[in-house]
C-alpha cells in the first residue's frame, strides 16, 4: 500500500517537485481513470473539433488562395474564408477553456478528497464537486482571463506578476471553497512576501512540463518538416496545405493534445502543494490541525 503524501505542510522547491512526481507516480491508475470517466467525453470532443479546425483551416486558407488568383475575385469569399478562420480558432479556444477548466477541477477535487479521506478519493465525490461547481470556476476563469487582459495593456510586466498570483486562484477556491471575488482577494493576500519563491516554482514546473510535452510533439514535427520538403517542389502552392488534411499528420497531432493534456496534470498537483506551502507559512492550518489531532489522542 502506497504511503499517505501529507499535502498540509512546508516545502522547499526540491520538495514541491519530488512530491508532485511521487503523488502522481503512485496514483497515476486511478487520477487518470476518475480524469477520463469525468470528463473522457468532453476530452473526445475538442480532439473532433481541433481534428475538424484543422481541415476547416487548410479549406480556409486556400480559399483566399484561390481567390487570389481568381481574375474576377469575389470580396464576400475573401471575408467568409477569414471569418471561417476565426470562427474555427475561436470554437476551439472555448472548447479547450471548458476541457482545461474540468481538468482543473477534478485534479483539485482529487487531491481535497484524497486527503479528506486519509489517501483514498472517493469518485462520487469528486464528480459531483466538478458538476456543481463548474460555472463558478468558469467564471474565475473568464476573470482571470479580463485581469491578464488588463495587464498586458497597462505594461508587460503586471502580465507576469499576475499569472503567478491567479496560479493559486483554483486550489484556494477548491480548498477553501470561496467565491470568485474572495478568492482572487485572498490570492494576493496569500502571495504577498513570497511572490519570487512562488515564480521560481511555478517557472520550473513549467520549464518541466513544457519539455515533456514537447516530447509528443515531436513525431508529429519530424513528419511535417517531411512532407513541407515534399510539398515545396510542388508547383501547387496550396500543397503545402494538404498536410492539415493528411490523416498521419492529424493522427499524430491528437497524440500530442493528449500527452498535453495529461502532463497539464502536473501543473495542477504542483500548485495544490505551492497552496499548502504558502498557506502553511502563512496560517499554519497543518499545524494546528496536528496539535488538535494529538490533543484529541490524548484525552481518548
Amino acid at each position: 500500500m502506497n504511503n499517505i503524501i501529507e499535502f498540509k505542510k512546508e516545502r522547499d522547491l526540491g520538495a514541491i517537485i519530488t512530491d508532485t512526481f511521487t503523488f502522481i507516480r503512485e496514483n497515476w491508475k486511478d487520477y487518470f481513470l476518475t480524469v477520463f470517466k469525468i470528463i473522457g467525453p468532453v476530452l473526445l470532443i475538442g480532439a473532433a473539433i481541433l481534428v475538424f479546425a484543422m481541415v476547416s483551416y487548410s479549406g480556409a486558407i486556400k480559399g483566399i488562395i484561390n481567390v487570389d488568383q481568381s481574375t474576377t475575385p469575389d470580396p464576400s469569399d475573401v471575408f467568409g474564408s477569414i471569418f471561417g478562420m476565426f470562427g474555427y480558432l475561436i470554437m476551439m479556444f472555448v472548447v479547450f477553456g471548458v476541457v482545461y477548466t474540468l481538468l482543473a477541477e477534478v485534479s483539485l477535487y482529487y487531491i481535497k478528497s484524497y486527503i479528506e479521506n486519509n489517501g483514498v478519493a472517493n469518485f462520487q465525490e469528486i464528480k459531483d464537486n466538478t458538476y456543481n461547481n463548474i460555472w463558478k470556476f468558469i467564471g474565475l476563469g473568464i476573470l482571470s482571463i479580463l485581469m491578464m487582459l488588463v495587464a498586458y495593456v497597462l505594461c508587460v510586466l503586471p502580465i507576469f506578476y499576475i499569472s503567478i498570483v491567479l496560479s493559486l486562484a483554483m486550489p484556494i477556491m477548491v480548498f477553501e471553497n470561496k467565491s470568485i471575488g474572495d478568492t482572487i482577494s485572498h490570492s494576493f493576500k496569500l502571495i504577498k512576501g513570497e511572490w519570487w519563491n512562488t515564480f521560481g516554482v511555478v517557472l520550473v514546473i513549467g520549464i518541466l512540463v513544457s519539455m515533456l510535452g514537447f516530447i509528443f510533439s515531436v513525431p508529429a514535427l519530424i513528419y511535417q518538416f517531411i512532407s513541407m520538403g515534399i510539398s515545396i517542389t510542388s508547383d501547387d502552392p496550396t500543397a503545402i496545405l494538404e498536410i492539415l488534411e493528411d490523416p498521419i499528420y492529424l493522427v499524430l497531432n491528437l497524440i500530442a493534445y493528449l500527452g498535453k493534456f495529461l502532463f497539464y496534470s502536473i501543473t495542477l498537483v504542483s500548485s495544490a502543494f505551492i497552496y499548502f506551502d504558502l498557506n502553511e507559512q502563512k496560517n499554519f492550518t497543518g499545524t494546528f490541525e496536528k496539535i488538535d489531532n494529538l490533543g484529541s489522542e490524548i484525552n481518548s
